[in-house]
């Protein structure tokens, strides 16, 4: 529900304390709602989330939102696109005030090419992002809505955030319509 990766964080904490030149990995701060990558535009960078949580979701062509993913410390997006040298598959937008390192792309390209550490961790990041997606899938074949929602909570109150309703339906791939009758259902009787 909240994917982090702490190994490729440190990694890139370690190479941005360690370069000389400051235009190969930037840090920049990001508010909430305020989008990282756009579907379908051109990424000029690879993002590793420093800090905050971000949301990684589709766009549909109805205009509805479908939420893969919540990405928490060390999470990387626009690597897919970097290595295959194709246009933003998703959109990334923060959920909460986020610290994002930006790595230029001849920068990526050089440590994916290079730094067999670097190469690893990313390959080891696309291998986690494929089980996931594989569980997420069973999951929601398998149990109900109601159950998603019960863990989309839990999550919540370990993160101490609060989603937006919106948000909510969108990871669950529910209407609005019906993620408000789930939680009408759901309320403790007076």
């Amino acid at each position: 529900m909240l994917r982090t990766n702490p190994s490729l964080l440190r990694y890139i904490d370690g190479l941005y304390a360690g370069q000389s030149k400051s235009d190969h990995i930037m840090l920049k701060a990001y508010s909430a709602g305020e989008l990282l990558l756009a579907q379908g535009s051109t990424a000029s960078k690879v993002l590793v989330l420093k800090s905050g949580i971000c949301k990684c979701f589709f766009t549909e062509e109805n205009g509805k939102d479908y939420i893969l993913e919540f990405m928490g410390e060390g999470e990387i997006f626009g690597e897919i696109e970097a290595i295959r040298n194709t246009s933003c598959l998703c959109n990334v937008a923060a959920v909460t005030t986020a610290s994002v390192y930006q790595l230029s792309l001849p920068a990526f390209h050089t440590l994916l090419h290079d730094e067999p550490e670097f190469s690893k961790l990313v390959l080891g990041e696309l291998a986690e992002r494929l089980v996931n997606t594989s569980s997420r899938a069973s999951f929601q074949q398998l149990y109900t809505v109601k159950h998603g929602l019960a863990r989309l909570r839990d999550l919540q109150r370990r993160q101490n955030i609060t989603l937006q309703k919106e948000d909510v339906a969108a990871y669950l791939g529910i209407t609005l319509r019906s993620l408000n009758r789930l939680l009408k259902d759901d309320a403790p009787a007076d």
